[in-house]
């Protein structure tokens, strides 16, 4: 069996949960699963429609974006993965889609605001939207300046990627990631709703408020604080 095989498995297991949580159409979006130790990651592979792909079919790469194993292309997003890895050392999952309602308002260049209590179990901060690339980077290398788009709009706005694990690319689409692709996958399916909910919120009330603060607080930490009592 191949020293890659687990990553393989969990990377395919990841993308097939994809069209199943109806975040892709066709043979939009991907999802990656890295072996630190390793010191790669498998990701989809590029325009592979999702039901013939398989373990096998995942592309083995490494942080600097360069293939070490694999028959097919990488996903075309492979360099921006490989940057968020190679500058994030405790994220073990990548997730990219072009969900409707992430992406709309990544295409609308607006934050997600943080309205509800469902929101606030994930995140206590709006959604941010990176800015558009500028003409410079869109006419260099683009996937691997995605990744630096992503990590600036983070530090610019004092927030650590391991409290916020989703973002939107304005103009473009969310990326999410995690400890492992599984969560980075589900990070993609809560963004998702909290998308729409914000925009049918806003479209019942125009005049809504964001959450009060000791609600978001309340929330987030009954899930995820160090007393949460959330689960079993």
């Amino acid at each position: 069996m191949s020293k890659y095989q687990h990553i393989r498995d969990a990377a395919y297991l990841a993308n097939m949960k994809l069209p199943n949580l109806n975040l892709v159409i066709f043979t939009f979006g991907n999802a990656s699963e890295a072996d630190r130790q390793l010191g790669v990651f498998a990701v989809k592979p590029s325009g592979v429609p999702y039901e013939v792909l398989s373990p096998a079919k995942m592309v083995i790469v490494d942080f600097d974006g360069n293939i070490v194993e694999g028959d097919l292309r990488p996903s075309s997003d492979t360099k921006t993965h490989a940057v968020l890895y190679k500058h994030w050392e405790h994220i073990g999952g990548i997730c990219h889609t072009h969900s409707t309602y992430a992406t709309s308002w990544a295409q609308a260049l607006r934050d997600i605001p943080i309205y509800g209590t469902t929101h606030a179990d994930h995140k206590t901060v709006d959604v941010p939207c990176a800015r558009p690339m500028d003409d410079e980077m869109i006419q260099g290398d683009y996937e691997y300046q995605t990744g630096f788009q992503i990590i600036n709009c983070l530090k610019e706005r004092g927030l650590s990627y391991q409290e916020v694990e989703m973002i939107l690319v304005g103009n473009h689409a969310p990326f999410t990631w995690g400890k492992t692709a599984d969560k980075a996958v589900y990070n993609s399916a809560v963004l998702e709703s909290i998308a729409q909910m914000a925009l049918l919120t806003e479209q019942i009330n125009p005049e809504c408020h964001r959450l009060k603060q000791s609600l978001i607080k309340k929330h987030y930490q009954r899930k995820n604080g160090p007393d949460s009592y959330y689960g079993q």
